[in-house]
Protein backbone atom coordinates (compact mmCIF):
# COMPACT_ATOMS: atom_id res chain seq x y z
CA UNK A 1 0.00 0.00 0.00
CA UNK A 2 1.29 3.38 -0.82
CA UNK A 3 1.67 5.98 1.49
CA UNK A 4 0.77 10.10 1.38
CA UNK A 5 1.90 12.95 2.53
CA UNK A 6 -1.45 13.79 4.84
CA UNK A 7 -1.09 17.54 4.08
CA UNK A 8 -1.26 17.64 0.77
CA UNK A 9 -2.78 13.96 -0.36
CA UNK A 10 0.71 13.49 -2.44
CA UNK A 11 2.66 10.18 -3.06
CA UNK A 12 5.61 9.34 -0.29
CA UNK A 13 8.87 7.84 -1.23
CA UNK A 14 11.04 6.07 0.89
CA UNK A 15 14.85 7.37 1.18
CA UNK A 16 17.57 7.91 3.15
CA UNK A 17 16.75 10.64 4.70
CA UNK A 18 13.26 9.27 5.59
CA UNK A 19 9.68 9.29 3.38
CA UNK A 20 9.26 12.57 0.90
CA UNK A 21 6.90 13.64 -1.89
CA UNK A 22 7.75 15.13 -5.46
CA UNK A 23 7.20 18.62 -3.62
CA UNK A 24 10.33 18.25 -1.05
CA UNK A 25 8.32 17.63 2.19
CA UNK A 26 9.98 15.53 4.69
CA UNK A 27 8.73 13.44 7.51
CA UNK A 28 11.75 11.07 9.48
CA UNK A 29 12.23 7.73 10.43
CA UNK A 30 12.94 7.28 13.84
CA UNK A 31 13.73 3.55 14.80
CA UNK A 32 11.92 2.41 11.58
CA UNK A 33 8.98 4.02 12.59
CA UNK A 34 7.38 6.99 10.33
CA UNK A 35 6.95 10.01 12.46
CA UNK A 36 4.19 12.48 11.27
CA UNK A 37 3.58 14.43 14.70
CA UNK A 38 6.23 15.02 17.25
CA UNK A 39 6.01 13.54 20.91
CA UNK A 40 4.71 16.92 21.77
CA UNK A 41 0.79 17.10 21.59
CA UNK A 42 -2.70 16.09 23.74
CA UNK A 43 -1.60 12.47 24.07
CA UNK A 44 1.60 12.55 25.31
CA UNK A 45 0.30 11.27 28.73
CA UNK A 46 -0.34 8.03 26.77
CA UNK A 47 2.90 8.18 25.14
CA UNK A 48 4.62 8.37 28.77
CA UNK A 49 2.16 5.60 30.38
CA UNK A 50 2.61 2.85 27.93
CA UNK A 51 6.60 3.35 27.79
CA UNK A 52 6.70 2.93 31.53
CA UNK A 53 3.99 -0.10 31.24
CA UNK A 54 4.96 -1.49 28.29
CA UNK A 55 3.71 -5.43 28.74
CA UNK A 56 1.56 -4.92 31.60
CA UNK A 57 -1.41 -5.62 29.19
CA UNK A 58 0.01 -7.55 26.79
CA UNK A 59 -1.52 -11.45 26.84
CA UNK A 60 1.17 -12.91 25.48
CA UNK A 61 3.55 -11.74 27.76
CA UNK A 62 1.60 -12.02 30.78
CA UNK A 63 0.32 -15.56 29.97
CA UNK A 64 -2.51 -15.75 32.33
CA UNK A 65 -4.34 -13.11 30.47
CA UNK A 66 -6.35 -13.39 28.13
CA UNK A 67 -9.12 -10.76 27.69
CA UNK A 68 -7.07 -8.76 24.77
CA UNK A 69 -8.05 -11.24 22.97
CA UNK A 70 -11.36 -12.35 24.23
CA UNK A 71 -11.86 -8.23 23.86
CA UNK A 72 -11.15 -8.39 20.05
CA UNK A 73 -12.94 -11.00 18.80
CA UNK A 74 -15.83 -10.43 20.71
CA UNK A 75 -16.27 -6.97 19.67
CA UNK A 76 -15.06 -7.22 16.45
CA UNK A 77 -17.14 -10.90 15.78
CA UNK A 78 -14.06 -11.09 12.91
CA UNK A 79 -13.12 -15.00 11.79
CA UNK A 80 -9.39 -15.26 12.53
CA UNK A 81 -8.83 -17.53 9.04
CA UNK A 82 -11.06 -14.68 7.06
CA UNK A 83 -8.58 -12.18 7.95
CA UNK A 84 -6.07 -14.30 6.01
CA UNK A 85 -4.49 -11.51 3.81
CA UNK A 86 -6.47 -8.83 4.55
CA UNK A 87 -5.34 -5.31 5.34
CA UNK A 88 -6.32 -4.03 8.92
CA UNK A 89 -6.05 -0.81 10.01
CA UNK A 90 -5.75 -0.18 14.02
CA UNK A 91 -5.93 3.67 14.98
CA UNK A 92 -4.53 4.08 18.61
CA UNK A 93 -2.61 1.52 19.32
CA UNK A 94 -1.01 2.06 22.66
CA UNK A 95 1.46 -0.44 23.58
CA UNK A 96 0.20 -3.12 20.89
CA UNK A 97 -2.19 -5.22 22.94
CA UNK A 98 -4.77 -5.55 20.36
CA UNK A 99 -1.54 -5.21 17.63
CA UNK A 100 -0.69 -8.57 19.86
CA UNK A 101 -3.77 -10.33 19.12
CA UNK A 102 -3.94 -9.68 14.89
CA UNK A 103 -0.74 -10.33 14.34
CA UNK A 104 -0.44 -13.80 16.75
CA UNK A 105 -3.68 -15.10 15.79
CA UNK A 106 -4.32 -13.99 12.18
CA UNK A 107 -2.15 -13.65 9.00
CA UNK A 108 -3.95 -10.13 8.11
CA UNK A 109 -1.60 -7.25 7.56
CA UNK A 110 -1.71 -4.71 9.81
CA UNK A 111 -1.18 -1.34 9.64
CA UNK A 112 -1.10 0.82 13.42
CA UNK A 113 -0.67 3.98 14.26
CA UNK A 114 -0.56 6.10 17.73
CA UNK A 115 -0.99 9.65 18.47
CA UNK A 116 1.55 9.38 20.84
CA UNK A 117 5.48 7.89 20.80
CA UNK A 118 3.47 4.94 22.32
CA UNK A 119 4.29 3.17 19.07
CA UNK A 120 7.85 2.25 21.11
CA UNK A 121 6.11 0.39 23.42
CA UNK A 122 4.32 -1.54 20.10
CA UNK A 123 7.25 -1.92 18.41
CA UNK A 124 8.77 -3.29 21.05
CA UNK A 125 5.65 -6.23 21.65
CA UNK A 126 4.96 -6.65 18.72
CA UNK A 127 8.06 -5.89 16.13
CA UNK A 128 8.74 -9.45 15.73
CA UNK A 129 6.40 -9.89 13.46
CA UNK A 130 8.10 -8.39 10.67
CA UNK A 131 6.70 -6.60 7.52
CA UNK A 132 3.20 -7.83 9.02
CA UNK A 133 3.39 -4.90 11.50
CA UNK A 134 3.28 -0.98 9.36
CA UNK A 135 3.96 1.15 12.74
CA UNK A 136 3.40 4.87 12.16
CA UNK A 137 2.97 7.70 14.48
CA UNK A 138 0.33 9.90 13.08
CA UNK A 139 -2.48 11.94 13.56
CA UNK A 140 -6.30 10.39 13.36
CA UNK A 141 -7.27 13.66 12.14
CA UNK A 142 -4.53 13.47 8.94
CA UNK A 143 -3.53 9.59 8.38
CA UNK A 144 -0.73 9.20 5.71
CA UNK A 145 -2.95 6.78 3.80
CA UNK A 146 -5.39 6.91 0.98
CA UNK A 147 -9.40 7.13 0.97
CA UNK A 148 -10.76 3.83 0.60
CA UNK A 149 -7.55 1.50 0.88
CA UNK A 150 -8.25 -0.89 4.06
CA UNK A 151 -10.71 -4.35 4.14
CA UNK A 152 -10.85 -3.65 8.38
CA UNK A 153 -10.81 -0.61 10.75
CA UNK A 154 -10.82 -1.35 14.14
CA UNK A 155 -10.40 2.04 17.24
CA UNK A 156 -10.60 0.40 20.98
CA UNK A 157 -10.96 2.61 23.69
CA UNK A 158 -9.63 5.44 21.69
CA UNK A 159 -12.27 7.60 20.58
CA UNK A 160 -13.23 9.52 23.95
CA UNK A 161 -9.77 10.59 23.99
CA UNK A 162 -9.73 12.88 20.96
CA UNK A 163 -10.56 16.68 20.85
CA UNK A 164 -13.55 15.98 17.86
CA UNK A 165 -15.18 12.55 18.42
CA UNK A 166 -16.99 12.61 15.35
CA UNK A 167 -14.47 13.76 13.53
CA UNK A 168 -13.02 11.29 14.35
CA UNK A 169 -15.36 8.71 13.11
CA UNK A 170 -15.52 10.22 9.87
CA UNK A 171 -11.88 9.86 9.51
CA UNK A 172 -11.97 6.37 10.04
CA UNK A 173 -14.72 5.66 7.91
CA UNK A 174 -13.00 7.35 5.23
CA UNK A 175 -10.15 4.96 5.21
CA UNK A 176 -12.21 1.94 4.97
CA UNK A 177 -12.99 0.17 1.14
CA UNK A 178 -16.51 0.07 0.18
CA UNK A 179 -17.94 -3.11 1.46
CA UNK A 180 -15.19 -2.94 4.74
CA UNK A 181 -15.75 -2.98 8.07
CA UNK A 182 -15.30 -0.44 10.72
CA UNK A 183 -15.62 -1.45 14.45
CA UNK A 184 -15.32 1.21 17.42
CA UNK A 185 -15.56 0.49 20.98
CA UNK A 186 -16.00 3.63 23.58
CA UNK A 187 -16.52 5.06 26.78
CA UNK A 188 -20.66 5.55 27.18
CA UNK A 189 -22.68 7.82 28.35
CA UNK A 190 -25.23 5.52 30.19
CA UNK A 191 -27.07 8.42 31.72
CA UNK A 192 -27.43 11.62 33.92
CA UNK A 193 -25.43 10.50 36.12
CA UNK A 194 -22.05 9.01 34.16
CA UNK A 195 -20.30 12.73 35.22
CA UNK A 196 -21.04 12.29 38.32
CA UNK A 197 -17.74 10.62 39.24
CA UNK A 198 -14.49 11.71 40.90
CA UNK A 199 -12.52 11.30 37.52
CA UNK A 200 -14.47 14.73 36.37
CA UNK A 201 -14.04 16.28 39.38
CA UNK A 202 -10.44 15.66 39.81
CA UNK A 203 -9.29 15.70 35.91
CA UNK A 204 -9.06 19.50 35.60
CA UNK A 205 -6.48 19.25 37.82
CA UNK A 206 -4.96 16.27 37.39
CA UNK A 207 -4.39 16.37 33.59
CA UNK A 208 -2.32 19.55 34.10
CA UNK A 209 -0.06 17.75 35.99
CA UNK A 210 3.56 16.63 35.72
CA UNK A 211 3.14 12.77 34.36
CA UNK A 212 5.71 11.80 36.90
CA UNK A 213 4.01 13.50 40.13
CA UNK A 214 1.09 12.13 39.05
CA UNK A 215 2.21 8.68 38.93
CA UNK A 216 3.96 8.79 41.95
CA UNK A 217 0.86 10.33 43.75
CA UNK A 218 -1.44 7.57 42.35
CA UNK A 219 1.56 4.71 43.44
CA UNK A 220 1.52 6.33 47.16
CA UNK A 221 -2.17 5.90 47.76
CA UNK A 222 -2.81 3.00 45.55
CA UNK A 223 -2.85 0.62 48.57
CA UNK A 224 -5.10 2.09 50.93
CA UNK A 225 -7.05 3.05 48.13
CA UNK A 226 -7.70 -0.43 46.71
CA UNK A 227 -8.65 -1.62 50.69
CA UNK A 228 -10.83 1.05 50.80
CA UNK A 229 -12.61 -0.02 47.45
CA UNK A 230 -12.81 -3.37 48.53
CA UNK A 231 -14.17 -2.89 51.68
CA UNK A 232 -16.87 -0.56 50.79
CA UNK A 233 -18.29 -3.22 48.06
CA UNK A 234 -18.39 -5.74 50.07
CA UNK A 235 -20.30 -3.66 52.59
CA UNK A 236 -22.78 -3.58 49.61
CA UNK A 237 -22.01 0.60 49.44
CA UNK A 238 -19.36 -0.32 46.48
CA UNK A 239 -21.63 1.35 43.65
CA UNK A 240 -22.32 4.51 45.55
CA UNK A 241 -18.86 5.24 48.11
CA UNK A 242 -16.03 3.62 45.00
CA UNK A 243 -17.08 6.43 42.45
CA UNK A 244 -15.63 9.24 44.84
CA UNK A 245 -12.42 6.90 45.59
CA UNK A 246 -10.36 8.07 42.70
CA UNK A 247 -9.07 4.73 41.67
CA UNK A 248 -9.98 2.44 38.52
CA UNK A 249 -13.00 0.50 38.22
CA UNK A 250 -12.11 -3.03 39.78
CA UNK A 251 -14.45 -4.82 38.49
CA UNK A 252 -12.92 -4.13 35.25
CA UNK A 253 -9.50 -5.58 35.62
CA UNK A 254 -9.00 -9.19 34.51
CA UNK A 255 -9.39 -11.96 36.85
CA UNK A 256 -7.23 -14.17 38.01
CA UNK A 257 -4.62 -11.26 38.70
CA UNK A 258 -1.79 -12.21 40.93
CA UNK A 259 -1.15 -9.72 43.55
CA UNK A 260 2.15 -7.75 42.27
CA UNK A 261 0.26 -7.45 38.16
CA UNK A 262 -3.58 -6.42 39.88
CA UNK A 263 -1.38 -3.72 41.74
CA UNK A 264 0.82 -2.49 38.48
CA UNK A 265 -2.67 -2.92 36.86
CA UNK A 266 -4.33 -0.70 38.91
CA UNK A 267 -1.86 1.99 39.36
CA UNK A 268 -1.88 2.04 35.31
CA UNK A 269 -5.71 2.27 34.80
CA UNK A 270 -5.90 4.91 37.40
CA UNK A 271 -3.27 6.63 35.75
CA UNK A 272 -5.22 6.47 32.38
CA UNK A 273 -8.26 7.89 33.98
CA UNK A 274 -6.56 11.20 35.47
CA UNK A 275 -3.87 12.16 33.07
CA UNK A 276 -5.56 12.28 29.05
CA UNK A 277 -6.31 15.94 28.13
CA UNK A 278 -9.82 15.15 26.56
CA UNK A 279 -11.99 12.65 27.99
CA UNK A 280 -15.70 12.49 26.18
CA UNK A 281 -17.93 9.62 26.84
CA UNK A 282 -20.35 9.15 23.87
CA UNK A 283 -24.19 7.83 23.75
CA UNK A 284 -23.93 4.87 21.51
CA UNK A 285 -26.98 6.80 19.49
CA UNK A 286 -25.22 9.47 18.19
CA UNK A 287 -21.90 7.47 17.64
CA UNK A 288 -24.44 5.13 15.76
CA UNK A 289 -26.54 8.45 13.44
CA UNK A 290 -22.35 9.85 12.89
CA UNK A 291 -21.98 6.30 10.99
CA UNK A 292 -24.90 6.53 8.93
CA UNK A 293 -24.46 9.92 8.11
CA UNK A 294 -20.95 9.27 7.02
CA UNK A 295 -22.29 5.95 4.84
CA UNK A 296 -22.47 3.06 6.73
CA UNK A 297 -24.90 0.71 7.10
CA UNK A 298 -24.53 -0.09 10.90
CA UNK A 299 -24.41 -3.69 11.62
CA UNK A 300 -24.48 -3.47 15.71
CA UNK A 301 -24.63 -0.66 18.39
CA UNK A 302 -25.32 -1.21 21.78
CA UNK A 303 -23.11 -2.97 24.66
CA UNK A 304 -21.03 -6.19 24.76
CA UNK A 305 -19.73 -8.33 27.59
CA UNK A 306 -16.00 -8.82 27.91
CA UNK A 307 -15.46 -11.28 31.02
CA UNK A 308 -17.58 -12.02 32.92
CA UNK A 309 -17.75 -8.55 34.70
CA UNK A 310 -17.08 -5.82 31.81
CA UNK A 311 -19.19 -4.45 29.32
CA UNK A 312 -17.80 -2.31 26.42
CA UNK A 313 -20.29 0.10 24.20
CA UNK A 314 -19.57 -0.87 20.61
CA UNK A 315 -20.74 0.47 16.94
CA UNK A 316 -19.93 -1.36 14.21
CA UNK A 317 -21.14 -1.23 10.61
CA UNK A 318 -20.34 -1.86 6.39
CA UNK A 319 -19.27 0.74 4.06
CA UNK A 320 -21.66 1.24 1.29
CA UNK A 321 -21.03 0.99 -2.35
CA UNK A 322 -20.70 5.47 -3.41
Amino acid sequence: MELINPHNKIKLFFSEAGLTDNSGNYFPVINSIPRFVSDENYSSSFGFQWNRFVQTQIDRVKNQLTQSYERFFKVTGWDKEDLTGKYILEAGCGAGRFSQIVLDYTKAILYSFDYSNAVEANLKNNGHHGDRLKLFQANIYEMPFPDNSFDKVFCFGVLQHTPDVKKSVQCLIQKVKPGGEVVVDFYPIKGWWTKIHIKYLLRPFTKKMNHEKLLRLIERNIDWMIVAAKFFKKAGLGKMVNRFIPLCGLDTLPENLNKEHFREWCILDTFDMFSPAYDNPQKISTVKKWFEEYGMEVTFAGFISVGSKNTVAVVKGIKKNS
